[in-house]
């Protein structure tokens, strides 16, 4: 066996060393530019202080009103200004006015409009279109170039002063420096991401290249040794040699991680994927301890990450009792937990663990996201989530809920003791209430993100917190049943804006295969109508076969804002603050919005003060 110089160790270690330190510069320069849309959260006391802990308020229904009176300066028009459409009119009438809000006392409502820093300086935002460009699925240039330097950081130790092709201690150092990276963007509770405004969720594609670049260097590492001990005939006496032994144990616990992390694995046996990923990390922590000793500090940084991690979902914990019901459909199921109404914000998801014996034999350590449909401390059912079924756990717990409702006439459903982890993710330093125009598109289940913001948008309003002018929401269906459930909702919440326009345009791509429903053919104005022509809805709500023309609506919403934001002269802040588009569906979804958002021209782009799309997407 070769003797290995410890100067040598020496050297690689430190080369590694100063690379990880390059690595945290990059990213708390990262850190540093977005300080001011973190100082900008940290004014808002109702933003900052939510999206944390979860935790139980009683309820107090707020009920502000609102009195108009005329506007004696109505708003400037020119030839080339929208003319709304007749069924927009509606929504343009209370602009003309001059509002007053109040308390259900009286009391008028000091207006207090929340501080709006945009993600980018102008100057800069031309940038922004070839960075949010898709170069595949679900994968932006921007994610691109942050893995390109992350990758091209590490060649520079693979190749300065070394020959990776026989040079084996240097891709070792290489892959156990790298293993606090992998751990850290692995982390639910990430303080790195909520100091730079990202959520787990987003990071995890940083994780996952990370975790490649650490099982690539310990194979190069290996096969190094392999190949030495070959050549030199001594292959079967040196494995005998205890740091063989576990170097070994550590090499066949990282191939294994990332074999089972493939897309097949993780949507064909989950289980199987999370239970590789916990046994292979408890296993190879001390495995590379005996490896190696020197590795000490590193081991003891990803030890650190993972303990304050686990830590941090105790804490944020729940063990409650939740009430579930089948909604046919919207081929999912409800959850409503009543012991939780407060702590998250409009957006955040949360984690859910059911404790039942019908969830089958492993149901009780699956942990699945799922968005938050309600607005904290402002509904009696409390948190509120809507669980899509497409897996098999969620079909279990589809069963469940169907079962109770049968059992209790069609109506009731079942109660379930769950443990509810979070919140996570969501809005992080993006204050939707900042923006002059809010657009949102919505997949399937994905309505739940936009019903929690939208109605937080609307009650913010109503207390003088938003500077919202317009909200579109754009929710693609595969069938117009699905609406049936949700659509009270989305009545109510067309009655309450009675301040910001709100228009919902509910899409569906699948051609009725029965009758029409009820409320379909009771809500359309021509009976006459051809399946080509949207049926009408009160309040601003359609209803239209096809997909939506994304790029229209985000015109749409940009002309209104442009216009209601000079509508009154004597409006204390006339300048808009951007639009802000959200996304919740799948990968395809979230590509199509990111692609009409690029399309939008940069001289709309800027008057109306900048766009920022906030994705959730669907899948892994």
């Amino acid at each position: 066996m070769a003797v290995i110089d410890p100067a040598d160790n020496a050297s690689d270690a430190s080369i590694v060393f100063s690379i990880n330190m390059f690595l945290i510069a990059f990213v708390t320069l990262f850190a540093i530019v977005r300080l001011p849309r973190l100082f900008s959260l940290l004014r808002i006391p109702s933003e900052w202080k939510n999206g944390h802990i979860l935790r139980y308020a009683p309820y107090r229904p707020y009920r502000p009103s609102v009195q108009a009176t005329h506007n004696e300066h109505p708003p400037h028009s020119s030839p080339e200004d929208h003319e709304p459409e007749p069924d927009e009119a509606h929504a343009l009438n209370p602009h003309t006015h001059h509002v007053r809000r109040f308390t259900h006392e009286g009391t008028l409502i000091t207006m207090d409009l929340p501080p709006h820093i945009p993600a980018c300086i102008k100057p800069l935002r031309p940038l922004m279109t070839p960075l949010r460009a898709r170069i595949a699925p679900g994968f932006s240039v921007a994610q691109m170039l942050v893995i390109s330097v992350y990758f091209y950081s590490l060649l520079y130790p693979a190749f300065y002063h070394s020959n990776i092709f026989t040079d084996s201690a240097r891709t070792g150092w290489i892959c156990i420096a790298q293993m606090p990276f992998v751990f850290l963007f692995a982390q639910k509770n990430n303080v790195v991401g909520w100091i730079i405004g990202y959520g787990y969720e987003k990071l995890n594609f940083i994780h996952r290249f990370a975790g490649r670049i650490v099982v690539l260097a310990a194979n190069i590492h290996s096969l190094h040794y392999f190949y030495l001990w070959s050549l030199q005939g001594t292959l079967a006496e040196s494995m005998k040699g205890s740091h063989a032994i576990w170097g070994t144990v550590a090499l066949i616990c990282l191939d294994m991680i990332v074999f089972f992390s493939t897309e097949y694995w993780r949507q064909k046996a989950y289980n199987l994927f999370l239970t590789t990923h916990i046994i292979g990390f408890i296993l190879v922590m001390p495995a590379l301890y005996m490896h190696k000793p020197p590795m000490l500090p590193y081991i003891f940084a990803c030890s650190s990450l993972y303990i304050f991690d686990h830590l941090a979902r105790l804490i944020k914990s729940r063990l409650t009792i939740a009430h579930i019901r089948p909604l046919p459909e919207l081929d999912l199921t409800r959850v409503e937990i009543p012991r939780i109404n407060a702590g998250w914000r409009a957006g955040q998801h949360v984690r859910l663990r059911v404790l039942s014996a019908k969830m089958g034999w492993m149901g009780w350590a699956e942990v699945h996201p799922f968005t938050i449909a309600s607005v904290a401390e402002n509904v009696p059912e409390g948190m509120v989530l809507m669980c899509k079924r497409t897996g098999g756990w969620t079909r279990k717990l589809y069963e469940i809920a169907k079962l109770g409702a049968n059992e209790e006439g069609g109506i009731g459903g079942r109660q379930v003791t769950v443990i509810v982890d979070g919140p996570y993710g969501g809005p992080q330093h993006t204050v939707f209430s900042s923006f002059s125009a809010a657009v949102f598109v919505a997949g399937g289940s994905g309505i739940t993100f936009a019903l929690s913001v939208i109605q937080d948008l609307v009650q913010k309003d109503l207390r003088g917190a938003s500077r919202v002018k317009i909200i579109e929401l754009i929710w693609i269906v595969p069938d117009i049943a699905c609406l049936a459930p949700i659509l009270p909702t989305l009545s109510m919440l067309v009655v309450q804006s009675v301040l910001t326009p709100l228009r919902i345009n509910v899409f569906y791509t699948r051609a009725p295969t029965a009758e029409k429903p009820a409320f379909f053919t009771a809500a359309t104005l021509d009976p006459s109508s051809s399946a080509h022509h949207p049926a009408q809805f009160p309040l601003g709500l359609t209803v239209t076969p096809g997909k939506p023309r994304l790029l229209n609506f985000l015109e749409h919403a940009i002309n209104h804002a442009v216009t209601l934001g000079h509508s009154n002269p004597n409006d204390e802040v006339p300048s808009l603050t951007g639009l802000v588009v959200g996304v919740c569906g799948p990968v395809s979804m979230a590509d199509d919005v990111a692609a009409a958002v690029n399309g939008v021209d940069a001289a709309r782009r800027d008057q109306v003060g900048g766009i920022e799309l906030h994705e959730e997407v669907f899948g892994w």
